[in-house]
């Protein structure tokens, strides 16, 4: 899809890694929608970019409806609001796994779904792109929730993915590493050993331009080690799982990992 010319809804867009997205869809002359709960930063992103401000709570089903009803008249659409308050296992309630299920999961399997099914009824051109983690690949420990939402939107992305395939709607998936300045990681202030290494948010803006212009069904924002430590806990987590706790992954700052 040539991104000059279109539209799109980006969820999270007063965040660190939304404000990152929107900025370069705009540079490459795309109209930004802007949505999220912080209404004075969606304002002085919108001046910046020439963007429009949909103020919604992604845990207020009424909001929800709204985002979807204008995310119908919009060519692509970037679910990247994200939640990684992870708490403790004796601290954990139902109302707050419920919380993380909903703006992790359930509401962007919701909009992505909704969003699929109008463009395939209009036969307009569409693109899905699905902010995950690889933290969808690798479990550790502290991150029980963000860890089961990013599993189950990996899944559903690339399953939607092949569901799409052959018309004229695709969704892609693109999973940050460590992200440092944004996101979940520097908002967790997590200690990491000095040799591994991050990238920036404007490298996720990039994977997302690359999953639209390149219909890319899963793109990986991370470096090449991390990629390779990642892959190996889907075939072998008893040992990823060893290793990070030989490197003392469970005792660092923060709740969050990739």
């Amino acid at each position: 899809m040539e991104l000059r010319g279109s539209t799109a809804l980006i969820t999270g867009a007063a965040g660190g890694l939304g404000q990152a997205i929107a900025r370069e869809l705009a540079a490459r002359g795309c109209t930004c929608v802007l949505s999220g709960r912080n209404t004075a930063g969606l304002e002085r992103l919108a001046a910046e970019i020439g963007g429009e401000v949909v103020v919604a709570d992604l845990l207020d089903p009424r909001d929800v409806d709204r985002l979807i009803n204008r995310a119908a008249e919009v060519d692509i659409l970037v679910c990247n609001a994200g939640n990684g308050g992870d708490c403790s296992l004796q601290e954990e309630t139902s109302d707050h796994i419920n919380e993380l299920l909903d703006v992790n999961l359930r509401v962007p399997m919701v909009m992505a779904s909704q969003f699929a099914q109008d463009k395939l009824t209009t036969g307009e051109p569409a693109r899905i792109v699905l902010i995950g983690s690889l933290a969808g690949l690798a479990a550790s420990p502290n991150t029980r929730l963000y860890n089961a939402t990013k599993f189950g939107l990996r899944g559903f992305g690339l399953a939607l993915a092949q569901d799409l395939d052959g018309t004229n709607v695709s969704a892609s998936v693109v999973a940050p590493g460590f992200i440092r300045d944004a996101g979940m990681f520097a908002d967790g202030d997590i200690d990491l050993p000095k040799a591994v290494r991050t990238k920036a948010p404007h490298d996720v803006a990039l994977g997302v331009v690359r999953a639209i212009e390149g219909n890319q069904p899963e793109v990986f924002v991370a470096p090449t080690e991390l990629r390779l430590s990642a892959t190996l806990a889907t075939v072998a987590p008893a040992l990823s799982a060893r290793i990070q706790k030989w490197a003392g992954v469970q005792d660092r700052k923060g709740s969050n990992s990739m």
